[in-house]
């Protein structure tokens, strides 16, 4: 019986490339990593090694095991190490310990590199994206693990939550840096102080302990523009919609759209021709909000846009300081005969530029969807926290060793032109990574609606072309509320 390869079971955009008998892993990674420049990188990035293999091969390795579709370092070791190097499997556990390596200068330089070699700097619209994910870890002597809310289960889990800031544009998203935050709640101690608490991963550790999600996301807003990379905007969701956060896309000279929460905070505003007032959001809803939907022209949505100020003092500032701002306030399309919105069912936008458009508005912040496409590829595919070690040195190396694994992948996809030896290898390559280029997405996206569709009418008999239509309709409906967290579970968390 012939035992043939599992392409089901290979990673998305490398399947085809290790089983076609044409071209090989190594030769297209080694191609990709003289491309972006590595070994300058990695020199760049301050990495040394003093004895045995030099510290770009070790590097090479460390980035590679994953993509050879084995479990662990160790897998890789007895399966395949010895195709690509005399090393061992000691000499990549070691170099994911070491204390003095800086990951996230090698990650944002490869990001920097991809950045000016397609020229995404002159992309239409270039937007910061922050969001964060939370990656299950129990083991007891696993430093960096914490309690965290995973708003996807609704519950407390054990695990680590990481911090990401991408830059999305109409063509490609790039991870730019990440960062481990340790809550204070059931956090692991270290297994060993650090020799040397000044050092990369010391300080690393001290940015995870002491600082809060939002002094992460503006220390990288911080270090992405120092480095080169240019951004118009930062979007973010509701956890991140707060007066801190605007403070600092204001102090960076960037435009913020975020979603809002339906809290308790303050908007000044004129309601009907009157004195200016102080209501939150859920009182400007039943206000002006409630009777004054209108259609989104192109677009499955309602919303009514109202122009504001918010105060964004800090705790120790005596005098206000207000800041004009434009809320949005969006919803789903209701079905004729359906009830009108009610209090829960629509969203809270926020933006600083008061003159940009809803319909701008909703397309910038859709960019999003690029950093959700990043997080179920990483954790499905490039060995996001697999490493299997427990160290908080490599769990730090082993989120920017996927950010550039991704990276890599990205260049290709950009950078290929002539689609003569990529483009046919990587012909069925699936869901939203295999389309990149804004158009080919939503190409991805239409087709698997339909397809979504089709599979429905196959139960119904007798279907009308009427009826074909309109179940296409509620799927691409659906599809939208998605794109937009319009879904009734992200609803209800931002209600208050």
């Amino acid at each position: 019986m012939k035992n043939g390869t599992n392409e089901d079971a290979l990673p998305a955009l490398i399947g085809d490339v290790i089983t076609d008998q044409k071209h090989y892993i190594d030769n297209l990674f080694a191609d990709t990593w003289k491309k972006l420049r590595f070994n300058a990188r990695i020199k760049g990035a301050g990495f040394t090694k003093r004895s045995g293999i030099d510290i770009t091969e070790a590097v090479f390795l460390l980035l590679l095991w994953k993509w050879i579709n084995v479990s662990s370092i160790a897998m890789f070791s007895r399966k395949a190490l010895g195709i690509f190097s005399r090393a061992k499997q000691d000499v990549m556990y070691d170099l994911l310990k070491r204390e003095d390596i800086n990951w996230r200068r090698f990650n944002l330089q490869t990001a920097k590199g991809v950045y000016q070699q397609n020229a995404l700097g002159q992309s239409r619209v270039r937007a910061f994206v922050l969001d964060d994910s939370i990656k299950t870890r129990r083991g007891k002597k696993m430093e960096g693990v914490s309690s965290h809310f995973d708003h996807v289960t609704g519950r407390h889990v054990m695990g680590q939550q990481v911090l990401t800031l991408g830059l999305a544009t109409e063509e490609a998203f790039l991870p730019l840096d990440s960062q481990i935050y340790v809550s204070g709640v059931k956090a692991r101690a270290l297994i060993a102080e650090y020799k040397d608490h000044r050092s990369v991963v010391g300080r690393r550790y001290g940015e995870a302990t002491t600082q809060n999600k939002l002094q992460m996301a503006a220390n990288m807003m911080k270090r992405a523009k120092r480095c080169g990379i240019e951004a118009d905007y930062v979007i973010a969701d509701a956890w991140f919609g707060t007066k801190s956060m605007i403070r600092s896309a204001l102090e960076l000279e960037l435009c913020a759209i975020l979603r809002m929460k339906k809290s308790k905070m303050k908007y000044r505003a004129v309601i009907k021709g009157r004195k200016k007032v102080l209501l939150n959001a859920q009182e400007l809803y039943a206000c002006v909000v409630k009777r004054e939907w209108k259609k989104v022209r192109g677009l499955p949505w309602k919303a009514v846009a109202l122009e504001v100020e918010l105060d964004l003092a800090e705790g120790d500032e005596k005098a206000p300081r207000w800041q004009a701002v434009r809320l949005l306030f969006v919803r789903g399309l209701k079905d004729s005969g359906e009830a009108d919105a009610g209090k829960k069912d629509w969203a809270l936008f926020l933006t600083t530029d008061v003159n940009l458009s809803m319909g701008k508005m909703l397309e910038i912040y859709a960019l999003r969807w690029g950093i959700d496409v990043y997080f179920k590829e990483a954790k499905q595919h490039l060995g996001f926290l697999k490493e299997q070690t427990v160290t908080f040195a490599s769990h730090t190396a082993s989120i920017h060793l996927c950010a550039i694994r991704y990276l890599m992948l990205m260049h290709n996809k950009l950078a290929d032109h002539e689609k003569s030896r990529i483009g046919e290898i990587r012909s069925t390559i699936q869901e939203q990574l295999n389309t990149l280029s804004f158009a080919g997405r939503l190409w991805t996206i239409f087709r698997s609606i339909l397809s979504g569709a089709l599979n429905d009418l196959r139960r119904r008999l007798g279907c009308s072309k009427e009826t074909i239509m309109e179940t296409i309709d509620e799927y691409v409906n659906a599809f939208f509320v998605r794109s937009l967290q319009l879904d009734a579970l992200t609803l209800s968390l931002e209600y208050e």
